[in-house]
């Protein structure tokens, strides 16, 4: 079934830059000055995932668009005043740092803005039923941001920003967050840790970022206990353990929420060849849960269905991971063959290994029944 889907994304985004680093570690003293910027949060695995859909002639089955930066009012709606003036005099001065991994570069506030403009732009034109569904290729990426406090490369809560903006501007309630990136969202549980309206839940590998962290007993508080679900998978997990706890906890949990609007944060980290993580995933695991939400947002609220790009930092595989979701949201299937696949697919656990993550992904399943 073919869809139209929408493709947010703007070449300022790649622009964003904060110094030379050696993957996540400032370079200076012990370590050595690399050849240009080679932070592991760079441009590369993004540009390349847009240059694949140029010459895969996927962008042809593709609605391509731009959006403005969110302005400082609509900012607020998350973060307060007092943070975005720090981080606007620190892109301004064109360095700096606003701590736990996240160093600033000239124009970060305006391109962060931007990319939050790109996630805000992609949920309203979901929601308005101008699209099917839609993907926002955002960067600097947003799910580590807490309204205070940027981690992790982020600066700006992109998803949140996006739907606090349309809820403003639009009728909107209940809303779904599934965050399939390697590391915790520990940024939008936070935003949304207390509230009813918005159901978050997070894959991630467990104990990897932020360091130590797990979190299957933070359920939400308030009014919004039972609103928050984290799901950490053992280091090495890979396709089955993943379709597992997708089928066992994410569907369920959806068929119970009942959203109006599901959106995904779509981190490609968990991917086999990924310098940050340990897990398995291949171009395929995305594929087939992207197809779960899909058919997760017929079922539910009318196929409305919005990924917004998070983290992957192997800018060789990103591209193939990527291509596989946007190809599975337009119902398009181009000639890209993913050359590492039957190699990924070789790597998958042993059978003694599966059975023990299997039994991590039931004692979940037990937990939040």
């Amino acid at each position: 079934m073919t869809r139209k889907t929408a493709l947010f994304t703007d070449e300022l985004t790649f622009w964003h830059h904060s110094g030379p680093h050696a993957l996540i570690l400032p370079a200076g003293g012990w370590v050595q000055v690399p050849n240009g910027s080679s932070l592991a949060e760079s441009p590369e695995s993004k540009r390349r995932l847009r240059n694949l859909i140029a010459v895969s002639g996927l962008e042809r089955h593709l609605d391509i668009r731009t959006a403005p930066a969110l302005t400082h009012e609509e900012l607020r709606l998350v973060h307060p005043a007092a943070y975005l003036e720090k981080l606007k005099a620190l892109s301004d001065a064109g360095q700096g740092s606003m701590g736990a991994g996240a160093p600033v570069g000239p124009g970060t506030y305006e391109i962060a803005s931007l990319s939050a403009g790109l996630a805000t732009a992609a949920l309203e034109a979901v929601v308005l039923g101008q699209v099917d569904n839609a993907y926002a290729l955002s960067r600097p990426p947003g799910h580590h941001c807490l309204p205070d406090q940027a981690m992790g490369f982020c600066f700006m809560a992109n998803i949140p920003l996006a739907i606090e903006t349309v809820k403003r501007r639009h009728k909107l309630g209940r809303v779904a967050v599934i965050d399939w990136d390697v590391h915790h969202g520990n940024g939008t549980q936070a935003v949304y840790e207390d509230r009813p309206d918005v159901l978050t839940i997070s894959l991630h590998q467990e104990g990897c970022y932020p360091p130590g962290y797990s979190g299957e007993h933070d359920r939400g508080i308030g009014m919004g206990t039972g609103r928050n679900i984290n799901i950490p998978l053992p280091a090495g997990s890979g396709h089955a353990t993943y379709m597992r706890a997708m089928s066992q906890i994410v569907l369920r949990a959806l068929d119970a929420f009942h959203p109006e609007v599901i959106i995904v944060a779509c981190g490609f980290d968990a991917n086999a060849l990924d310098p940050l993580a340990r897990m398995q995933l291949h171009s395929d695991s995305f594929r087939e849960m992207t197809r779960m939400m899909i058919e997760a947002a017929d079922r539910l609220c009318g196929g409305k269905l919005l990924l917004v790009h998070e983290g992957g930092y192997s800018e060789a595989y990103v591209p193939f991971c990527g291509l596989a979701v946007i190809e599975e949201l337009t119902g398009h299937r181009t000639a890209v063959d993913d050359p590492l696949l039957p190699f990924i697919t070789l790597q998958q656990p042993r059978s003694g290994t599966q059975k023990c993550h299997d039994a991590r992904v039931n004692e979940l399943t037990a937990l939040f029944a």
